[in-house]
């Protein structure tokens, strides 16, 4: 077979064969891909009616999409060679085998509890679970094989109470298979009566019995020597490692009950199992042989033991109370955007961000520090893989939904984000392997490959039902859902929480007046009930939530207060674990605070400009240096905000714009203008307006919410912008004469951003992305038609570099780096027709809110923005660096709910 074409499909190498065929790696030709071709036994090849039902079988496993378990492509049949296989994931790596350390046991056995929850979820047991159906790929993950393909192949007339059990079947021809499978057999497969999951749950404490042992729970020589042991004895307790948890051990016994009426009923049980500690009780003695009792005797009894049941359940005592847990958690210090915690789902690490330069710290909650995790700087909005293994996060410098391992090691990108998202937009990470998150902060949800690729559109806000942005999602439970936070025009306060289907895309409301809802295992893992927990106001509340109906059932009460948030982004900052830990940052909900004005030296000497108090940001000085046109608003895209003027001198403030939302404003050459981005009623485009409020605004060229101007050349003749989405990418140039027709000056892939004319108009600097960490380059200006009017171009930056200013005299350049804690970097410039530059050195420490200054005309002073008076740029009034961890918080919802009602 090996070297063989069928279809599209090119046979490569024999991986193994058994009972239910031979299995090849093949390569998918069309989708350019690794594959596994199981080939069936001939017997089913030339059975019309058997095939008819496998493929029937096949419809409904291949629902099955679930990062843990390996996936079936397709069903094909070769009627020359009178073929018929199925198409199969391709999973690289070696079968599991013991013994492990218990840690490492369990880690693998969490990953084959997530699998087998899944496939019952859907109906759908796997009937030959063991050791050879499981794999470890090269990058850790645990795949299970052949869901549900015993079940498949069995014979029609089969019935699972006959001796033709779809494991027993054609015992006679595969007896090295079935001695295989026979150590992993239920009692009840074993004697072949009816299976349903339970039969799973045996088989999954069989191979965790091995995983730790090293040993078979029930094996033997012989097929009869394992089903007598499966039927007739206890494993071995003694084999197990004297480490081994005591809640582990309970684990083991509960899944191999040889009665399936008193083994574990679900596999999700066994989440909540393997956490519980049990009261030490004395052994269990074994119940002698009931007596023959007469019915009416029966009822007599019958009757007292109600009485004395009623009787004991009224005596009986309440459940102990499990005091709740509180203490605080010393970190470093606080990253501009707030430490934004996030614990992993068995709530062993926590990841925040911290320091001026918002890097990931990990801290394993067993140890007393964090670690700073390479390669996150510049981010926010992290969260959690499934698994625990990875963090996902937004970089904020490459524009970049990445992922990084949590022990350490490369981020890798996985999709493009656009400008202007801020303290964070949340994200989601499906079991499927599927990341649910916002791209922009004024867009919907999208759906990506934790492998990362284009992202899939998931939602729109609804503008007409004054919705502007959708942030902070969380997969449900089972996949089939997501919760997210839909924000208004208004406050965060204001928002509402969102439910959507996955599956049709339907929209609906849950809670009004929220921001950043979380969905609660409250009563486990395994229930259908729990609560959904919300930000609003510094407080956190909580309302019951069916997730079978996905629909609210109660009332919501207040269950936490002071909660550090910020009420214009919705961003909350706490976070738990499935396992019932609650971190939080304490504080109180903060709005846009003031942002003061400031000179600075290039010593870092600061002076204030005595300007009122308000929220200032991207300020910008007129070409004689006497006024400040500068915007005043919420730091969030989406709410109000104008552009304003400043009068150094006259100390006088002056409003430029009246509606919408008009951001980022320069001036023209002559100083008689003020350019910005104006949006107002959904229309978005680059606007001027008259610089002493003489006149309205006039649209110069159409862009996205994103768009920004960037400069104007010296002699006013052209525009230097981009457009949005796309203009992240690429660089406009807008002449003022003729037609106005824009060009594409600089067309690439990378983000390029902050371009600059030279005083001279012979050069642009600007920051690009090409080259992680993003720098700042120089090329030469654009011509009319927006092409460069000469080749060439210069890195001028070293360590990363953004946000170029050119001193008016045109012989140096300045550009904020965010290396060693943030600096101010200056660069002499040659004058003269070549361009020439020198080495960068860094002036002060750069401790001022990003794309926010501008250089004084003689090149001595720098007009700054201050961080840390409040608002988004400082993250709680209350800001010692330290976070709240509350354990058992489960039980606390439940019991301020019931003192709610």
């Amino acid at each position: 077979m090996t070297g063989k074409s069928l279809g599209h499909y090119q046979v490569t190498e024999k991986l193994g064969s058994g009972g239910m065929g031979e299995v090849y790696r093949a390569r998918d030709t069309r989708l350019n891909r690794d594959v596994a071709l199981k080939f069936l036994p001939a017997q089913f090849a030339q059975d019309p009616e058997r095939l008819a039902r496998f493929e029937r079988e096949a419809q409904l496993l291949a629902q099955l999409n679930h990062q843990n378990i390996a996936a079936i492509h397709g069903f094909e049949q070769d009627r020359q060679e009178c073929l018929s296989y199925l198409v199969l994931e391709y999973v690289p790596g070696e079968a599991i085998h013991g013994p492990l350390p218990v840690e490492e046991a369990m880690e693998i056995a969490a990953q084959i509890m997530a699998a087998l929850e899944e496939a019952h979820g859907k109906g759908i047991v796997h009937r030959d679970l063991k050791p050879p159906n499981i794999k470890i790929t090269p990058d850790g993950k645990v795949k299970v094989l052949d869901f549900g393909l015993a079940k498949a192949l069995a014979d029609e007339g089969a019935s699972e109470v006959s001796p033709h059990s779809p494991t027993l079947s054609a015992l006679a021809t595969r007896m090295g298979t079935i001695l295989g499978t026979a150590a992993y057999m239920s009692p009840e497969q074993a004697r072949g009566k009816k299976l349903d999951k339970r039969t799973d749950v045996w088989s999954f404490g069989c191979v965790l019995y091995e995983l730790l042992t090293g040993q078979q729970a029930f094996g033997g020589e012989t097929v009869s020597d394992c089903i007598m042991a499966i039927l007739g004895r206890e494993p071995d307790w003694s084999k197990l490692p004297p480490e081994t948890p005591q809640n582990v051990r309970r684990l083991l016994k509960l899944c191999l009950e040889k009665d399936p009426s008193r083994r574990l009923r679900d596999i999700g049980d066994a989440w909540i199992a393997r956490t519980e500690q049990p009261a030490a009780t004395p052994p269990r003695p074994l119940p002698p042989s009931p007596p023959r009792i007469l019915p009416w005797a029966a009822a007599a009894l019958f009757a007292l033991a109600a009485g004395v049941a009623i009787w004991t359940a009224l005596r009986a005592p309440a459940p102990p109370f499990r005091p709740v847990t509180r203490l605080s958690l010393p970190v470093p210090a606080r990253a501009p955007a707030g430490f934004l915690p996030a614990l992993s789902p068995d709530g062993t690490l926590l990841a925040f961000t911290a320091g001026k330069n918002s890097q990931i710290h990990i801290r394993q909650m067993n140890e007393f520090e964090a670690k700073p995790l390479p390669g996150t700087e510049s981010s926010f909005g992290h969260f959690f893989s499934p698994d625990g293994r990875w963090l996902a996060f937004h970089s904020r410098q490459e524009r970049k939904l990445k992922k990084v391992p949590v022990i350490g090691g490369t981020a890798l990108a996985l999709c493009d984000i656009e400008a202007g998202a801020s303290g964070g937009l949340g994200g989601s990470w499906g079991a499927d392997g599927a990341i649910i998150v916002p791209l922009a902060p004024s867009a919907g949800l999208s759906r990506v490959s934790a492998a990362g690729g284009k992202p899939e559109p998931l939602t729109k806000p609804d503008q007409k039902g004054g919705e502007n942005s959708h942030r902070w999602p969380q997969i449900l439970p089972g996949g089939q859902a997501v919760i997210f936070t839909a924000g208004t025009r208004f406050a965060f306060d204001d928002a509402r929480i969102m439910l959507l289907s996955l599956k049709t895309g339907e929209q609906r409301v849950l809670v009004e007046g929220a921001a950043q809802a979380r969905y609660v295992p409250t009563n486990g893992l395994a229930s259908r009930e729990g609560h959904l927990v919300y930000w609003r106001a510094g407080s956190l509340f909580a309302v019951p939530f069916n997730l079978k109906t996905m629909q609210v059932t109660g009332q919501a009460a207040p269950i936490l207060e002071g909660v550090s948030g910020l009420s214009s982004s919705g961003l909350a900052e706490f976070s738990f674990s499935d396992t019932g830990a609650l971190v939080y940052a304490p504080g109180s909900a903060r709005t846009a605070a003031t942002r003061p004005m400031v000179w600075v030296d290039r010593q870092g000497k600061a002076e204030p400009i005595p300007a009122p108090q308000h929220p200032y940001a991207y300020p910008r000085l007129s070409p004689d240096g006497q006024r400040i046109a500068v915007f005043i608003g919420a730091p969030t895209p989406d709410q109000p905000s104008d552009a304003w003027v400043y009068d150094l001198a006259r100390g006088t403030l002056a409003r430029l714009t009246f509606q919408g939302r008009n951001v980022f404003p320069i001036w023209t050459p002559d100083g008689k203008r003020v350019t910005f981005l104006s949006i107002v009623q959904g229309k978005n485009g680059i606007a001027w307006t008259p610089a002493d409020g003489s006149g309205a605004a006039e649209t110069l060229a159409p862009v996205t919410q994103d768009g920004r101007p960037w400069s104007w050349s010296p002699d006013g003749k052209m525009l230097l912008y981009s457009a949005g989405t796309a203009g992240a990418r690429n660089m406009w140039v807008l002449p003022l004469e003729g037609q106005r027709k824009p060009a594409p000056y600089i067309d690439t892939q990378f983000s390029v951003q902050y371009a600059q004319f030279s005083p001279d108009g012979r050069w642009v600097a600007y920051m690009s992305t090409e080259s992680p960490p993003p720098q700042v380059y120089v090329q030469a200006a654009p011509g009319p038609d927006g092409k460069p009017r000469t080749a060439g171009k210069w890195q001028v930056s070293t360590t990363g570099g953004l946000d170029p200013r050119w001193a008016r005299s045109g012989r140096e350049l300045f550009y904020r780096s965010r290396a060693a804690g943030g600096q101010v970097m200056a660069v002499e410039i040659e004058p003269g027709p070549n361009f020439r530059a020198g080495v960068p050195k860094p002036l002060f420490e750069d401790r001022y809110a990003v794309q926010s200054w501008d250089v004084s005309a003689d090149g001595k002073r720098f007009l700054m923005i201050r961080m840390g008076a409040g608002g988004e740029e400082e993250t709680s009034a209350a800001s010692t660096a330290q976070l709240h961890v509350v354990l058992e918080w489960f039980d606390e919802i439940k019991r301020r709910m019931a003192a709610g009602k």
